[in-house]
């Protein structure tokens, strides 16, 4: 095993007296080209070009002698410490710091990011990545080869962003470009590269000077809140124990994509989106989609709002992860299914409906469960009951589907 592992932070700048006593001393360094190039770097050490972290981790512990990786930004910030601390490698590691490249970027374009997301995205989180970008309207991502600015553009189409592009941060090949999503597509951008997506409404102020990722919602506590915050104006699919129900089932969090096919008042819309999930809100009735609008607004959220009759508006919409279905009944049901979200959530008013929605989940593939759901609001001044409410949830979900 390695008798010490010393882990550099490189940012650009002139390397700092630890960093460079360590280097001194190292017998092994790890690190990328640009990295191994550096003066710095003993000759008589040997060398890794860092690829796969894991490798070079087994590597270095196999090594006797003194080893120095070398990284680009904070290595402790979604960087190779994790990785080489972890148990299987039984490395003992010092950090020597740098300034994030995700710092670096909001200060190239002077903006605070204490209450920004921030995000990897490559090949296999790239999606999600994107749909941290609907939700919120500040996010930093740390793109890669083929999960970089022009996919980001492309994923996100049809909804507007603006793309803060860093590229090759703290080299003398600096740049700083602003675009808008539409036209991130248009451009070759050279790695390694950070976006800043900026874009839709901020959340309600509130006492947001103490935590990072984002602002406490301003909006009221609790969930599956009463009609009169949404106007008054609920559809049938949308009272609140049917609501509170559907969240519990659907599940959604930050990086999901749900859709809200019939989104009537926005009520459970605006719910989802709470959660973090981005949310893509689907009605036929115009006036639907400018009650979901305003109850967007009111919440400090962002949802995409699409008018049109499904199934057909469905056709072109990005993959879900879960799905509320408010109405349309088993057309409907069955044209989401066929698109293999994990989740799918629906309701119906009579027990032949739910037959026939629930066969065609477990046709899908879908493991069904369905209960009867009956609320009796109660008026407490006379303890009398004001109104019953009676209808049958159904909930699909797909075994072994990944996130």
């Amino acid at each position: 095993m390695a008798d010490r592992v010393t882990v550099i932070g490189w940012d650009g700048s002139p390397l700092t007296a630890a960093a460079r006593s360590a280097l001194g001393a190292a017998t092994l360094v790890a690190g990328a080209g640009h990295h191994l190039a550096l003066p710095e770097v003993p000759g008589r050490a040997e060398r890794i070009r860092l690829g796969s972290v894991s490798l070079a981790a087994r590597r270095i512990a196999a090594h006797r002698g003194t080893a120095v990786v070398l990284a680009d930004g904070d290595p402790g910030f979604f960087g190779v410490v994790r990785t080489l601390r972890a148990p299987e490698f039984g490395l003992e590691v010092e950090v020597v710091p740098a300034v994030s490249s995700v710092a670096q970027a909001f200060a190239r374009a002077g903006m605070p990011w204490d209450d920004a997301q921030v995000v990897v995205a490559h090949r296999r989180t790239l999606r999600r990545a994107v749909n941290v970008c609907r939700a919120h309207p500040k996010v930093a991502v740390l793109t890669s080869p083929g999960a970089g600015p022009a996919e980001l553009g492309l994923l996100l189409e049809g909804v507007h962003r603006t793309f803060v592009i860093c590229e090759e941060l703290g080299t003398d090949r600096e740049q700083v470009t602003v675009v808008t999503s539409d036209k991130a597509a248009d451009h070759t951008w050279r790695d390694p590269n950070v976006v800043i997506v900026i874009g839709g409404p901020t959340a309600p102020s509130g006492d947001s000077d103490w935590l990072a990722g984002g602002a406490p919602s301003a909006t009221p506590r609790g969930w599956a809140l009463p009609g009169a915050e949404y106007g008054g104006r609920l559809g049938e699919g949308e009272t609140e124990p049917l609501r509170a129900a559907q969240l519990a089932r659907t599940g959604p969090r930050v990086g999901d994509l749900v859709w809200d096919i019939g989104c009537g008042s926005g009520a459970f819309t605006a719910e989802a989106a709470r959660f973090g999930a981005a949310v893509i809100a689907v009605d036929r009735d115009p006036d639907a989609c400018a009650r979901t609008l305003a109850t967007a607004r009111r919440f400090g959220v962002q949802p995409q709002i699409v008018h049109g009759t499904a199934p057909h508006i469905l056709e072109d919409l990005p993959e879900p992860d879960v799905v509320r279905i408010g109405g349309g009944g088993v057309a409907v049901v069955s044209a989401v299914a066929d698109r293999r979200p994990e989740r799918i959530v629906t309701h119906a008013a009579t027990r032949d409906a739910a037959e026939l929605i629930g066969r065609d989940l477990t046709e899908h593939g879908y493991r069904v469960e369905c209960s009867l759901l009956q609320s009796v609001e109660l008026d407490t001044r006379a303890w009398t009951e004001k109104e019953r409410t009676v209808g049958f949830l159904l909930s699909g979900e797909l075994p072994d589907r990944n996130p």
